[in-house]
């Protein structure tokens, strides 16, 4: 048994930073929220404290919904499309199980972090707790302060808004690497043709570079313009443009890079065998410091 107070919070460290994250959408203030998490841990009476776990997710938890307010009213100022900042996944052997990986790597998919942010503090909160981590509700309506009653009336609109924004398609793993693999070819050869093929007639293009870097600033709908503006992004490549994969929020990304930074992510959202979305991570603030081996 862990009896020491940095050995029993290290021991939860990655579940806090899993909840803090998928509250919030960025690494840098997941980081944040569990390092003022910690403080708090230290500085508590901890004779007092029978559960460290349910402790330490209750303090997290309360963090990130005061965070996620102050971000959501700086987010109404935000330049162009707002999307998660891109982490590198790589759950490791503490979670062998595939199942398990799947739900994870769900919970953490830019289209569902996207869906997210239309809902309310708590209801994200509940929401995460439950689907991301299965806390039971007696739980999470102690974390919460409120009765079990009103969490489950939470958690009941928190899954019903995330039916509506993101209706389930389930794709193969190894069907979506060939997909990406075969839009990055078609990508980065300006092959117009071969874009349009892997497009759905109605997919969009998402951007994000908070007004730091070249996107566009509005979403683009339909095959056509998708295709025509990643050709144009091909022929204007910088000479010193490398691109790889990565793991990317539970799915494979292509990454380019400029001289050896990180420049974007390129990341794509699948429905009966089609490209139905493209996301596009510009913003330096986001992308320079995505974790690449």
């Amino acid at each position: 048994m862990i009896t020491d107070p940095t050995d029993v919070f290290e021991a939860h460290r990655p579940m806090l930073i899993g909840v803090a994250y998928r509250m919030l959408g960025r690494a840098a203030d997941a980081e944040d929220v569990v390092q003022e998490a910690w403080l708090r841990w230290s500085a508590e009476d901890r004779g007092e404290v029978r559960e460290p776990r349910a402790f330490l997710v209750r303090i997290t938890t309360r963090l990130a919904i005061d965070r996620l307010r102050q971000a959501q009213s700086r987010r109404e100022s935000y330049v162009g499309p707002w999307l998660p900042e891109p982490i590198v996944t790589d759950f490791g052997p503490a979670v062998p199980d595939t199942a398990e990986r799947a739900l994870l790597a769900d919970t953490v998919s830019l289209a569902l972090l996207v869906v997210l942010e239309a809902l309310s503090p708590l209801e994200r909160a509940v929401f995460v707790l439950r689907e991301a981590f299965g806390f039971p509700f007696a739980e999470i309506a102690a974390t919460l302060d409120r009765s079990e009653a009103a969490v489950r009336q939470l958690a009941g609109r928190a899954r019903r808004h995330v039916d509506e924004g993101r209706p389930r398609y389930d794709v193969d793993p190894v069907q979506r690497r060939d997909l990406t693999e075969r839009f990055l070819a078609a990508a980065s050869g300006g092959d117009l043709e071969g874009l349009l093929a892997l497009l759905a007639p109605d997919a969009r293009l998402v951007g994000d570079a908070g007004g730091k870097a070249k996107t566009p600033r509005r979403i683009i709908e339909s095959a056509d313009k998708i295709g025509r503006f990643l050709v144009a992004i091909a022929q204007g490549a910088a000479e010193d443009t490398s691109l790889r994969f990565a793991e990317v929020n539970g799915g494979p990304a292509l990454v380019t890079l400029v001289d050896g930074t990180v420049d974007a992510v390129f990341q794509i959202d699948i429905r009966d065998g089609l490209i139905a979305c493209v996301y596009i991570l510009r913003n330096p603030d986001k992308v320079q410091g995505l974790a690449l081996d």
